[in-house]
């Protein structure tokens, strides 16, 4: 059943027959999960001659203004996804179509009788001033990519995107372009065919329009030319910004950006001499178990020029190296000297990681010089146990090596897909892991979710990789009553949702929570289904993510069947859900199912099928298609509705 206002619901752009009616809230949900591959996509499909910075800017302009227009408190129930991803959503179908159809129209040159289109000119939100923002270098696979895209027309770099990033076959894309407005997609997919096939590479930073670097643009002109720059240096460098180096003069070091002022806090923070250094044994004593007692690990801790040009990149980072931050984590130089975690050779880089008390900043040169050197930070506030247990130490050819606690005692490596599979143990060297498979960098399809499993004289835990610094916490059970992730049932309550940790990637999370709040008896006697929340808890308190997933007997997957960003639901706070799904039995039958936590003592459902069950399971025959609404009744009488 469809909403009735879906015209006044549809962008400004004129409705094809191909588009797909979509109520706001599936748009903004997908929206939320999707972003980085919409905007990866609006960026690709961009004219190059934009330049990176444009491009980069236009890319998020065009995929912010995608949403349907309109508002609607329908909650939309989506069918039962056989698969992974975003195959068969409605709301990303019609997102990716408005991207596309606003990229093309980007390319499309001016004409002098005739009005700009919008999204010819350049965007008026997000605007950056004083700053070029671009992604971050590949290899020259990638380089070489680009420039062939660069040479193609707008459609069929839509065309050669389509087939690799979103994996459609032509018929698709042809109904795709279509759709967006191209007038001869044979041509289009005829020219895309002169590219090769690396549709991999489409995966790749080079391309990653979410993941930036930032450098100033003409930084030295406007400092000479205006009064206000003048004076925003000299803000700057009393307040520590514009750092200098210790002892040997104020000139560019390594990496580091060259430093116009002095000032006696900055430079004794820079000093490596005053660098903080834990004895070995004094975690032994110590009634701590965090950061502030790891020692100094590693062969080059006396290192003093390495050292040297680990605090003055991160005072002041110059031009090629590559910065990343958690969100929410602060990049300036530290306030006062740090402590120093580790300085050594692992692998082909030199590696010197440091901590603030707030803050951990991983600093990476090649072993050649300093070319490519890298820049990491995160946020570490109120780590304790399990949380300071292991640093991300390097990143090579799909592989992460950790740097551990003092107080692990073993390390191993587990498949989470695999809960029968054993763990396979892996050598500590002053505390130093040997490599395991790294599942950040997954791209395509989910075979494997490798994590980290620790043990200390607390226990053991897991840990899994999701592209920073401090790994995330895996725990299990009823919100306020959670443990860690490491005995069989934990590990079976995990194994079907471990590839939904792919959406909280990168989003400075510190631990993710799987708690099955239901189990539901399926209609036609098809077995039992599991109702699975996982909830991922960020450094920063905020950007929490939940997901509503749900798991058929035999099924390897469970698949998502609502989610929510910023709400306490399934949290501590909060220790309730409701969901529900469109479910299709073996019989062919159609089925509403919803489920909520153990205190709820009734759920409604409104729209397409209105049905009220009492306690906290619901199963109704319904059509496909069949939108509706859920609310629930818990046992103290309060109300709440269903996750979205």
């Amino acid at each position: 059943m469809q909403s009735q206002d879906v015209a006044q619901r549809q962008s400004s752009a004129p409705a094809g027959p191909t588009d797909p009616v979509v109520d706001v809230e599936q748009a903004e949900a997908a929206l939320v999960e999707h972003y980085p591959r919409l905007v990866r996509l609006a960026y690709l499909v961009l004219p190059p001659s934009l330049g990176r910075n444009r491009r980069v800017l236009t890319a998020h302009s065009l995929t912010q203004r995608a949403l349907p227009r309109g508002r609607t408190s329908t909650s939309v129930i989506p069918a039962q996804s056989t698969g992974q991803g975003r195959d068969g959503d409605p709301g990303y179908a019609f997102l990716r179509l408005q991207v596309l159809r606003t990229a093309l129209e980007a390319a499309l040159p001016l004409r002098r009788k005739a009005w700009p289109k919008r999204s010819q000119l350049p965007p008026l939100l997000p605007q950056v001033w004083g700053l070029k923002l671009f992604p971050r270098s590949g290899g020259a696979d990638e380089l070489a990519l680009d420039q062939r895209l660069s040479a193609l027309s707008a459609p069929a770099r839509a065309a050669y995107v389509l087939r690799g990033l979103e994996q459609l076959a032509d018929p698709d894309v042809h109904r795709v372009l279509t759709a967006a407005g191209v007038d001869d997609t044979e041509a289009a997919l005829g020219e895309a065919d002169a590219v090769p096939a690396q549709y991999a590479l489409l995966d790749s930073p080079e391309f990653d329009p979410c993941s930036l670097q930032a450098r100033p643009t003409d930084l030295m002109r406007r400092r000479q030319r205006t009064k206000a720059a003048l004076a925003a240096a000299a803000a700057l460098a009393v307040s520590g910004a514009l750092l200098g180096l210790p002892g040997d003069g104020w000139g560019p070091d390594g990496a580091a950006a060259p430093s116009y002022a002095q000032n006696p806090a900055a430079e004794a923070a820079l000093d490596p001499s005053r660098l903080t250094k834990v004895s070995p044994t004094t975690w032994r004593s110590s009634a701590r178990t965090d950061f502030s007692v790891w020692p100094a690990r590693g062969d080059l801790t006396g290192d003093r020029a390495l050292l040297r040009r680990a605090l003055a990149v991160w005072a002041r980072p110059g031009e090629t190296v590559q910065v990343s931050t958690t969100p929410g984590t602060p990049s300036g130089g530290p306030a006062g000297p740090p402590q120093l975690l580790y300085a050594g050779n692992v692998d082909n880089a030199r590696v010197v990681i440091l901590h603030d008390g707030l803050r951990l900043a991983r600093y990476a040169e090649p072993k050649d010089g300093t070319a490519g050197a890298a820049l990491d930070f995160a946020r570490t506030d109120g780590a304790t146990g399990a949380e300071a247990n292991a640093v991300v130490l390097d990143r090579t050819d799909g592989n992460v090596r950790y740097l551990t606690a003092p107080w692990v005692t073993k390390v191993a490596e587990r498949d989470l897909l695999k809960p029968s599979s054993g763990a396979m143990d892996l050598t500590i060297t002053d505390g130093v892991t040997t490599p395991l498979a790294s599942p950040a960098i997954k791209t395509g399809s989910c075979a494997s979710w490798n994590v980290l499993q620790i043990t200390d004289d607390s226990g053991t835990r897991l840990m899994t990789d999701l592209g920073e610094l401090v790994p995330a916490r895996l725990t299990t059970g009823r919100p306020g009553k959670t443990h860690d992730a490491a005995g069989a049932e934990s590990l079976r309550t995990w194994a079907p949702f471990a590839c939904s940790l792919f959406a909280v990637r990168g989003q400075g999370v510190r631990s993710v929570n799987a708690w099955q709040y239901a189990e539901q008896p399926l209609p036609d006697a098809s077995g039992t289904a599991a109702w699975v929340c996982t909830r991922a808890e960020t450094w920063r308190g905020g950007g929490e993510r939940a997901l509503a997933q749900f798991h058929t007997p035999g099924g390897t997957y469970g698949a998502v069947a609502a989610k929510a960003e910023n709400v306490p639901a399934c949290g501590t706070r909060d220790p309730h859900v409701l969901a529900g799904v469109l479910w299709k039995s073996e019989a062919g039958t159609w089925y509403l199912l919803a489920a909520g936590s153990r205190d709820t003592a009734s759920i409604s459902t409104t729209g397409g099928v209105e049905q009220t069950a009492q306690g906290n399971l619901l199963a109704v025959p319904a059509k496909k298609g069949t939108q509706a609404g859920l609310k629930a009744i818990l046992t103290d009488g309060r109300s709440i509705s269903g996750l979205r």
